[in-house]
């Protein structure tokens, strides 16, 4: 039985000629005549040359949709026994929803609130309404408490499911994201020390609606990445 490590699995991934295998419990298993699995990518989410033993759990089907393909070898790396200190090892394996969801669980309300803080102030612009302004400093506050929690959840997802590799959707996810941070808390403090800021429109006025509006940009920069290493667009 041919021996492989993640390295070897990864090149073949369906792609260019080569056979598409995936990884579950130890076994690497020749997925390449599915039709489901054709370009090494299955339901537009999940790439071959992977380990998939936790996707699989998560899947509307069980192993015995596997078990109807080859085996192609064994893999000789675990990765959780290697990357993953025992005490979170067993936490895992009692509340499995701790390796995924926890950052998609808590990246929504940084999002909301956020999109909300530009959508309410542009409100109190239109119409004139205080409260509409109030409320968006409320939707700032919630979401730089809630940005936090989805920055650390985020980093522990990168650490855990992609084993921190350079992605270049999860450097430009920080990067954004830490900006976002530095915007939103600068005109959270602002607008503390002057409440009445977009009640007349001068200098500072225009530099405040700015960042604000600014906001909104960079909430959908994070979610298209965020998105995109999810559900992976399709290249002909």
């Amino acid at each position: 039985m041919e021996e492989f490590d993640l390295a070897t699995l990864s090149k073949n991934n369906g792609r260019d000629g080569a056979p598409a295998y995936v990884a579950h419990k130890g076994k690497v298993i020749d997925v390449s005549r599915s039709k489901l699995w054709q370009g090494g990518l299955h339901m537009k989410r999940h790439h071959a040359g992977a380990d998939l033993t936790a996707d699989i759990q998560a899947a509307p089907h069980g192993m015995e949709v596997l078990d109807r393909y080859p085996q192609a070898g064994i893999l000789t790396e675990n990765r959780a026994a290697v990357r993953i200190p025992p005490s979170l090892s067993k936490l895992i394996s009692r509340f499995p929803m701790l390796r995924r969801h926890p950052h998609p669980m808590t990246v929504h309300f940084p999002i909301v609130f956020m999109s909300a803080a530009t959508v309410f102030n542009l409100l109190y612009l239109v119409t004139g309404i205080k409260s509409f302004e109030t409320t968006a400093l409320h939707c700032l506050g919630g979401g730089l408490l809630s940005a936090v929690v989805a920055i650390l959840t985020g980093l522990y997802t990168w650490w855990l499911n992609y084993l921190a590799k350079p992605l270049r959707a999860v450097a430009v996810k920080k990067r954004v994201s830490i900006a976002m941070l530095i915007t939103g808390l600068i005109v959270f403090v602002w607008r503390l020390i002057n409440p009445g800021i977009l009640d007349s429109f001068q200098t500072g006025s225009i530099i405040y609606l700015f960042l604000v509006v600014s906001l909104f940009p960079m909430v959908c920069v994070i979610g298209w990445f965020g998105a995109a290493l999810s559900f992976p667009i399709e290249r002909d």
